[in-house]
């Protein structure tokens, strides 16, 4: 169940702080409506390393789209490999 308080309850900020676990960060909204997430910075730093991953992975297969795929034979001659082995 997500964790939804009024931006006014950053009065009390030591509360909310103590609020946030890893996992389910804190939404405040302003006016009734989301404007701010607080979350834990070890969350961030995971949720930041799976983005940044996720784009490297779909600029990988952008350019396998467009300039051809390695057979594996190809991939290991490259890597300087043969049959798996290093």
């Amino acid at each position: 169940m997500p964790n939804i308080k009024p931006i006014s309850d950053l009065r009390n900020y030591n509360e909310v702080l103590r609020s946030i676990e890893e996992g389910s960060p804190v939404f405040l909204t302003k006016n009734g409506r989301g404007r701010y997430v607080v979350m834990d910075i070890q969350e961030y730093e995971k949720m930041h390393a799976k983005l940044k991953l996720l784009a490297e992975l779909a600029q990988g297969e952008k350019a396998g789209r467009e300039n051809g795929w390695l057979s594996i034979d190809e991939l290991e001659a490259s890597l300087g490999v043969a049959n798996g082995q290093s």
